[in-house]
């Protein structure tokens, strides 16, 4: 009898067997993606070693290329290069303007085609529009537009008394490239927070109306807390873009009037395929790759604490 109770007695903790954690396999679909992730690897890695070793040498062309010491020559250069520090300035305003432009045009459109109740639709499509045009082809436009003889821009211009050209004067040429910006990835923020818009809660909007609240305050307590998160996601995605800016003014002015339009991209191409200064250019590449990394280091923080990363 003692032997049957104690065999119907639960086993102590302490012997108790562990259980087991199952072991990962690398499987089917592991040994399938194996090719491709060896060669993204070796067309993202290999690049990237190769770039900061020539941060460090200097490149020679002639006769093949040839890779010579050359310290921290570049990256010496570099810092004292003020030029280059004007330039990073310039970006930053550029950054500021069109970054800041685009989304506050691009939240104003979503509120007015969020209350259009008839053929959203169809305006929706045209307004989506310049977002499908290539960058090159926006800045072929808005160069024909602006010319000082024919350019559409130019004649509303002189109209109002304004007789100077356009991408010939310092402060308008940074203008112009800014409008062209803003006038193709405004519909893109627009579009995101459209998006956004769509999953605020009717109820919730009923709610605040019957308790009287204008609209003003709706837009500031409801509206805007509820599509923040959609709000820092278009804003990550049009930083990333916007601090690597080339193809418009690349067209347009290529850097002038007197560089008054020459941002940090267009340095990097002119030392690299201009002057052939591989080296130096490698250091600025790399200088660019790190303000990226850590613009999206900072939203991604910002997404964490909302929780929108997990």
């Amino acid at each position: 009898m003692s032997a049957i109770i104690e065999i119907g007695r639960e086993a102590p903790p302490a012997s108790r067997p562990k259980p087991r954690k199952p072991k990962r396999r690398f499987g089917f679909h592991g040994a399938m993606m194996t090719p491709g992730m060896l060669l993204l690897a070796a067309l993202s890695i290999v690049p990237f070693l190769t770039v900061i070793v020539m941060s460090f040498s200097r490149v020679r062309l002639l006769g093949g290329v040839a890779f010579e010491g050359a310290g921290l020559t570049y990256w010496a250069r570099l810092v004292s290069d003020v030029d280059l520090w004007l330039q990073w300035v310039r970006t930053i305003v550029f950054f500021v303007l069109t970054v800041g432009l685009e989304m506050g045009l691009g939240l104003l459109f979503a509120l007015c085609l969020w209350k259009l109740l008839k053929a959203r639709n169809l305006a929706l499509t045209l307004f989506l529009l310049p977002m499908f045009v290539a960058p090159v082809i926006v800045g072929l436009l808005g160069r024909f537009l602006t010319d000082s003889t024919f350019g559409l821009y130019t004649w509303l211009l002189r109209l109002v008394g304004y007789d100077g050209e356009i991408l010939g004067g310092q402060t308008t040429a940074f203008a112009a490239v800014v409008a062209m910006d803003v006038w193709e990835w405004t519909p893109l923020i627009t579009l995101i927070v459209l998006a956004g818009l769509t999953a605020v809660p009717l109820s919730v909007r009923e709610a605040a109306s019957i308790d009287g609240a204008s609209g003003a305050q709706m837009l500031r307590h409801i509206i805007l807390p509820s599509i923040s998160s959609v709000l820092l996601v278009a804003l990550l995605i049009r930083s990333m873009d916007a601090i690597r800016y080339f193809d418009i003014i690349a067209v347009t002015t290529n850097g002038g009037p007197a560089d008054a339009t020459k941002v940090v991209p267009i340095r990097l191409y002119e030392t690299a395929f201009r002057f052939f200064d591989l080296g130096y250019a490698a250091a600025i590449g790399l200088v660019m790759l790190v303000v990226t990394v850590l613009i999206a280091r900072a939203f991604v923080r910002v997404l964490d604490k909302k929780g929108l990363t997990r």
